[in-house]
């Protein structure tokens, strides 16, 4: 009988009607699954699943019938939420609207909203529903710069917009001619009627419906964000600037009179008071949150380093540029290195409500993938992993300089050494850059998710995350094992891949796991004399990667750069690429930096705070406070680069002449990477450098001259000179040795 029931459901599953795409994409990602997780239950490509929720292809049986079950079953498990009218509307998720894409074209009249304001009250703001507003007619300008008038280049639909959130996920709040104004995304513009900044928070969180749907199932909501200009600030009662004394504090003063308001109004600050970066919220009460963000440009909210001139635009263009970040990325939390982190945990929340318990109520329970906070005691570290400073490090004598054999040193190359005479005959050094390249090493990493276990004289496990005590300084780069064949290479001319300046181990010294393995993987034999590793693991980064390299991505796409262009195609897009779209190249410098900065707050130190050696910093009590997870990602990239260099000088002979970070400088006939990568008939090396925008692959960094290198290490009497660092633009500012 059982038999004919599964037939009879198959049979029903192979006739169901699919919903969406964009629903497919809801219902996934509010049960928590990423592409990869579904891909692998069907037993399909993971773009494969990633072109059913795009559209661009539909299922067939046997794997439709499967889909259509997982997807009936999520959508009992999470409906669809009501629309105002009363029909069912999938919850905004990853998708971009077209509407970010680009700033509408204006027109000769922009719906301004307009609503009365509200008086402070204690009671939760989100609490209390109100009306829509009502719309009126204005002439009044979306932009004031002609580049916000290119329409929007992705002609997809958009997502059906979660209700809540109808208006966007944040706001440019400005003054013109005596009108308090918020510029949200798609070129909407709300009438602000409130008269100080406790009035402001109020009508943001009841009548402004901004804000962000969760990224994962247990996660929260993201909380609306306000950008304050200097107009702004002055009607509110803020300083344009801040003080000498303010900026080292980060904050404006407990007594200020905007605090004072706050105050009696019966709002509260985080711990780091009213910076660049506020957060006034009241406690949760159940699951409704009272949360406001406040970002202030003129107070170096927007890094220069990461935002370029985003500080600096219209209302509406900055809009439009941090409104791409968000819906790509998520709503800014902060400087682009704490978005980061903060989109580890919205993407992997550390709790979860439990099922019911025999009374019927839940309760909240450590979510499975995540980093707990509970699962690693801060004041127990393996003091191999944690830097100078730290705890477990108190009774070291004082001036004491740890060593290898002590300290778990896993950074970014930074090699040069002198050229060839055969290399100081050819015309040009090229410079190529590995695309988003932590990223790419953060993609597919297993890392440790629970507290480490010490283990003496451990068989080596490269599937086990860890850091190892080892020998490495055997290894011979004149002989390695390519693939599954052992290739004779000039080992003088190669970076050593186990340590940061490309120098060759002297003994024994502690490293992560990737590179261990590597070791291996060239065809030595490692023998651990300790060890630090973590059974409790998992592919934690995963969901960052894929969703960071998705923004990424898309944003290159819109400013021309798709990921199947030929390589001719790709280095003629990428020239000039950014003057195409000045404010989505800033989209695309934000991304980059939110990768880099992410993965350096895994093991962020001391910030003032009068803190001294030997006792603990604010920090170390994040669960996402993991030294570990970042060297080892660090050491994944460092040793993808040298497996690429490694393949490429054994094909071509060629060897790099210097190494930073992620960009590799070679002598070439030819002012190209064409002129000395591997292409045959259009396919690149297999293992080696290949010309692309996805993560991982190489773009053109830069080409100067051989006679400028030679020339520029003579005048700074460096032989070996990081020509990487200058390689972009030939512009020398500063050399190694300080002179």
């Amino acid at each position: 009988m059982s038999e004919l029931f599964d037939a009879v459901d198959a049979l029903l599953a192979s006739r169901a009607v699919l919903p969406p795409p964009a629903e497919r994409k809801r219902l996934r990602a509010a049960h928590g699954l990423t592409i990869d997780e579904v891909a692998t239950a069907l037993r399909v490509r993971r773009a494969t699943v990633s072109g059913w929720e795009a559209g661009k292809t539909e299922p067939r049986p046997p794997e439709r019938d499967a889909y259509a079950r997982l997807l009936d079953k999520l959508a009992q498990l999470y409906p669809a939420p009501a629309t105002p009218d009363d029909t069912a509307a999938p919850a905004q998720d990853a998708a971009v609207p077209d509407t970010f894409t680009a700033a509408p074209a204006p027109a000769p009249e922009v719906a301004v909203m307009t609503a009365t304001e509200n008086t402070p009250t204690p009671a939760p703001a989100a609490a209390a529903p109100v009306a829509a507003p009502r719309l009126t007619r204005t002439t009044r300008p979306s932009s004031r710069r002609p580049g916000a008038k290119k329409a929007a280049s992705s002609g997809t639909p958009a997502a059906a917009v979660d209700p809540r959130f109808e208006h966007g996920p944040l706001a440019i709040v400005d003054v013109e001619d005596g009108q308090v104004l918020a510029y949200c995304t798609g070129g909407l513009v709300l009438d602000v009627p409130a008269k100080s900044v406790p009035a402001l928070v109020e009508w943001t969180l009841r009548e402004a419906k901004l804000g962000a749907p969760k990224l994962a199932g247990p996660g929260k909501d993201a909380d609306p964000l306000l950008v304050l200009t200097e107009a702004a600030l002055e009607r509110y009662g803020l300083p344009v600037t801040l003080t000498e004394e303010e900026k080292h504090a980060g904050r404006i003063p407990e007594g200020h009179k905007v605090i004072k308001q706050l105050v009696r109004a019966e709002w509260k600050l985080t711990k780091r008071g009213f910076g660049p970066w506020a957060r006034i919220y009241r406690p949760a009460t159940g699951s409704e949150r009272a949360c406001v963000q406040l970002c202030i440009p003129s107070w170096n909210a927007l890094d220069s380093r990461h935002w370029g001139e985003a500080g600096q635009l219209p209302p509406a263009e900055l809009a439009r540029v941090l409104g791409v970040y968000a819906s790509r990325v998520m709503t800014p939390r902060g400087s682009t290195a704490v978005t980061g982190l903060e989109l580890m945990t919205a993407l992997h929340p550390p709790t979860r409500a439990s099922e019911p318990d025999a009374t019927g109520k839940r309760h909240s329970e450590h979510n499975p993938g995540s980093l707990g906070k509970d699962a690693i005691d801060p004041m127990n570290w393996p003091p191999c992993e944690v830097p100078d400073g730290h705890p477990v490090l108190a009774d070291l004598p004082r001036f004491h300089v740890r060593g290898p054999k002590e300290k778990l040193f896993e950074e970014a190359y930074d090699w040069a050494r002198p050229m060839t005479d055969a290399e100081c005959t050819l015309r040009h050094l090229v410079g190529i850059d590995v695309n988003m390249a932590f990223a790419a090493g953060a993609n597919g990493l297993t890392v440790g998710l629970g507290a480490p276990t010490h283990v003496k004289a451990p068989a080596f496990d490269p599937k086990l995350p860890g850091s190892w005590l080892v020998d490495l300084s055997h290894v011979d780069l004149s002989r390695v094992k390519v693939g599954k064949e052992w290739v004779e290479l000039d080992g003088s001319l190669l970076p050593s891949p186990f340590t940061p300046k490309g120098e060759r181990p002297t003994g024994p010294a502690w490293y992560a796991t990737p590179t261990v393995a590597y070791a291996a993987e060239l065809g030595y034999e490692v023998h651990p004399i300790e060890a630090w590793v973590r059974y409790d693991n998992g592919r934690y980064l995963d969901g960052w990667y894929n969703r960071l390299r998705d923004a990424y991505l898309a944003t290159m796409a819109d400013l021309g750069v798709d990921a199947d262009l030929a390589p001719a195609d790709f280095l003629a897009a990428m020239t000039g690429y950014k003057a195409r779209d000045p404010d989505l190249a800033i989209v695309v410098s934000a991304i980059k930096a939110t990768v880099k900065g992410g993965l350096g707050k895994l093991r962020e130190r001391p910030r003032g705070e009068g803190w001294r050696p030997g006792e603990p910093w604010r920090a170390l009590s994040r669960p996402t406070w993991r030294p570990d997870i970042r060297a080892a990602v660090i050491s994944r990239t460092r040793i993808n680069l040298h497996r690429k260099i490694v393949k490429h000088a054994a094909f071509t002979g060629q060897y790099p002449i210097a190494i930073l970070s992620d960009c590799v400088v070679y002598a070439a006939d030819g002012p190209s990477p064409l002129d000395f990568l591997p292409y045959r008939d259009g396919k690149p090396l297999p293992g080696g450098f290949k010309l692309g925008i996805n993560p991982g692959l190489v773009k053109h960094e830069g080409t100067q001259s051989v006679l400028w290198g030679e020339g520029v290490r003579e005048q700074f009497n460096a032989p070996e000179l990081n020509l990487a660092r200058y390689i972009k633009d030939g512009t020398v500012t500063d050399v190694d040795n300080g002179e």
